[in-house]
């Protein structure tokens, strides 16, 4: 494990002052030591690297965009919309897989099935491919000029990955 992750790790399962695990005791939870201030992201830090970043890219948007409410509520839109595509790409991947594996598994090769499983992979990535497009264009009509040029920056930088 990264030794970054771990430190992250151990910071935020000992809440600030008690020294209290979060998930001790009966009836213990995060509100009662304080809410989520033991994230280990101290004020002033890039809340892009770590955690954060991968695990709350909606949090981690609209603090980095400056996003207002409504921004914020069409932007979980676009990106829930993704990630059901994303996950659906998944699924189509792990069908590939297995026609591939079906292909070679008899006596002769199996042509038509490795094709399928190749034609299903090629249906995938174009679904993926026209989804991503379909988001970024969305995000764009959704931000400001500054907030675009800062996202595009998050882009460039491999801060945020689309």
């Amino acid at each position: 494990m990264n030794p970054f992750r771990s430190y992250v790790w151990q910071k935020v399962r000992v809440a600030p002052g008690c020294g209290v695990s979060l998930g001790c005791g009966p009836g213990a939870d995060y509100a009662s030591h304080g809410g989520w201030e033991t994230s280990g992201v101290e004020e002033g830090d890039e809340l892009g690297a770590g955690a954060f970043g991968v695990r709350r890219p909606l949090r981690f948007l609209a603090y980095r965009l400056k996003l207002e409410d409504e921004q914020i509520a069409e932007l979980a839109r676009i990106l829930d919309d993704l990630k059901t595509e994303r996950a659906q790409a998944e699924v189509d991947r792990r069908r590939t897989m297995a026609a591939f594996a079906d292909a070679v598994a008899g006596e002769g090769f199996d042509d038509a099935r490795a094709a399928e499983g190749a034609a299903l992979r090629v249906g995938s990535a174009e679904r993926l491919r026209e989804a991503v497009v379909k988001a970024l264009g969305r995000i764009h009509a959704l931000l400001g000029p500054e907030q675009r040029q800062q996202f595009a920056y998050l882009i460039r930088t491999g801060r945020l990955r689309i």
